[in-house]
């Protein structure tokens, strides 16, 4: 056995690096509004994959022909077919990127901005690939697997959110007609058009020949994710609300939490291994990149192709950026145009050659930045209560705070008492922002509020429709957040217990704190968001009663 063949990687860690590289760009962009909805477009999905089954067959006996390009199809076809796959890697990286960018600023890294972000990103993801096809697998061989388990735990824990009805409503809702089915089916061939680049890396896999089922296996592995998902996310969201979701996996991760919320903020968690593999696509595209490169014979791109990702991610022409243009140049340019190529390749000569990868993108940075926003614990406020109260003319918001130092154990005997309760208004929300940004010290984390108090005059004046557009829109707002309401918004809000236990902590243990056959059942944000867009209604909310500093519920 020479050298070469010892460069090469096991079926294991090519199976592993196909589901890092498709797995967290599927589970941001294929689900959602107007994107797989439905039993057509789970049939879509599943019409999809048998048809790449068959496709990888024909790539695998058009892997020798990719090995020198010039040579198998002359001078200008070969430099042709390389710059055409070239745009693709180039494009495809710019709109990974361009996903990273839009969801860490919001949902882990707050106060960062999202240029600086991208480029950190894309240069780390750009070390190394030159160097070696099998360090990438080593890569995915180490964390392949827990990324997999990961996504199936996330799919698992958000299954005891589920409800039956929720699926029935999909069911009784949608519209299915074949142009759905064939719309669906051709929308994720064009998503996988990225395991067109295969022939470019089976020379570097040890028999190569018997590759198909590794691969097969990893396509139907991340195929059966976005099944599961089609199902799932109705099931927890509801018909109407995931239609008008255009990212519906971030709000499961803010659900899906250990029971018993054992760690809080575990979302942040979720969203760690999401970025992993976002920064493991960005590095293979560079790598195949480099490959393409060099086997079409265009000189090298260790200089300037991540330079070029990372330009093309924030570059708009005519109002019209990445985000917009990459669908259609998929369905429309990509996958015609590859499908042309290979064709003439297949009729063509031989060749043979290595490649090169390799990403210094690391797990456990991506979990330390997670949710940290450059600002110190110790340098923020943490409501544990949030209560809204107001009508047309205006808001009140009462933030009531957690007491870090006794949470902690840090309290001296001199210090006690919680941080209180901060009330703030203004006439929509930005303005009570405002107000809070320029007249207080710390930062506002809502990332660990665990009840919502709606007053009674929100109610009766109908603007907690307003109240919820609201917290659609703070990512770290979890929607297993406990919802009540009451008269006394403010006093209730502020209320402390003996112990200096906060509303947030007192109402949480009232409902969890339980047996199975004692516990009481709550309303949580989720559901009032189902039931806001099933018919724009409220559903019934434990009423809180403040008598002689005693909290009170009446469960309705």
């Amino acid at each position: 056995m020479d050298f070469t063949e010892n460069n090469r990687i096991s079926h294991r860690q090519l199976y592993r690096q196909i589901v890092l590289a498709f797995g967290a760009p599927f589970l941001l962009c294929l689900l959602g509004r107007e994107t797989l909805l439905g039993l057509w477009g789970a049939a879509g999905t599943a019409g999809a994959l048998m048809l790449l089954c068959f496709y990888v067959i024909f790539l695998i006996r058009l892997a020798p022909f990719c090995q020198d390009l010039k040579k198998t199809a002359g001078s200008f076809w070969g430099r042709g077919m390389g710059i055409f796959f070239l745009i693709y890697i180039l494009l495809t990286g710019a709109f990974v990127l361009s996903v990273l960018e839009k969801i860490v600023p919001v949902s882990l890294l707050t106060g960062v901005p999202g240029s600086l972000l991208s480029f950190l990103a894309v240069l780390a993801c750009s070390l190394g690939t030159h160097k070696g096809m099998q360090k990438r697998g080593r890569m995915a061989e180490v964390s392949g697997g827990l990324f997999l388990g990961v996504v199936l735990l996330m799919m698992a824990l958000s299954l005891g959110q589920s409800r039956v009805s929720y699926l029935r409503e999909m069911w009784e809702a949608a519209a299915y007609t074949p142009a759905s089915f064939l719309k669906s089916m051709y929308g994720v061939l064009c998503a996988f058009g990225g395991i067109g680049l295969l022939p470019f890396s089976l020379g570097h896999v040890e028999k190569q020949g018997s590759a198909g089922k590794t691969v097969v296996l990893g396509l139907l592995t991340i195929g059966g994710i976005l099944i599961g998902m089609v199902f799932l996310l109705p099931a927890v969201f509801g018909w109407e609300r995931l239609k008008n979701e255009p990212c519906p996996i971030l709000p499961l991760l803010a659900g899906a939490n250990l029971p018993g919320n054992v760690l809080a903020r575990f979302d942040v968690l979720w969203m760690g291994f999401l970025l992993y593999s976002l920064m493991f696509s960005i590095g293979s595209l560079l790598f195949y990149g480099h490959e393409v490169i060099r086997r079409s014979h265009l000189g090298s791109g260790k200089y300037w192709m991540a330079l070029v990702v990372y330009v093309l991610s924030f570059v708009r022409i005519k109002g019209m950026g990445i985000e917009e243009a990459y669908g259609p140049y998929l369905g429309y340019v990509f996958v015609p145009g590859m499908l042309f190529f290979q064709f003439m390749l297949f009729l063509g000569g031989r060749g043979r050659r290595r490649r090169t990868g390799a990403v210094a993108a690391v797990l456990g940075m991506c979990l330390l930045l997670g949710g940290c926003a450059g600002i110190e614990p110790e340098k923020r406020m943490y409501p544990l209560a949030l209560g809204i109260d107001g009508d047309q003319e205006g808001f009140t918001l009462t933030y009531a705070m957690a007491d870090l130092k006794k949470a902690t154990g840090q309290e001296k005997t001199e210090e006690g008492g919680s941080e209180g309760a901060l009330s703030i208004t203004g006439k929509d929300f930005e303005e009570i922002e405002e107000i809070y940004n320029r007249s207080q010290e710390k930062y506002l984390d809502m990332g660990h509020l665990q009840v919502l108090v709606l007053g009674d005059r929100l109610i009766r004046e109908r603007q907690w429709g307003r109240v919820l557009e609201y917290l659609s829109r703070e990512p770290f707002v979890g929607e297993n957040v406990y919802v009540f309401r009451t008269e006394e918004t403010e006093k209730v809000t502020a209320w402390s217990g003996g112990g200096g236990r906060s509303l947030g902590e007192y109402l949480t243990g009232l409902l969890e704190n339980r047996t199975a056959g004692q516990k009481r059942r709550g309303v949580t944000l989720r559901q009032v968001y189902h039931q806001w867009y099933k018919d724009g209604t409220l559903p019934e909310l434990p009423r809180i009663i403040l008598e002689k500093d005693r909290i009170q519920v009446q469960l309705e």
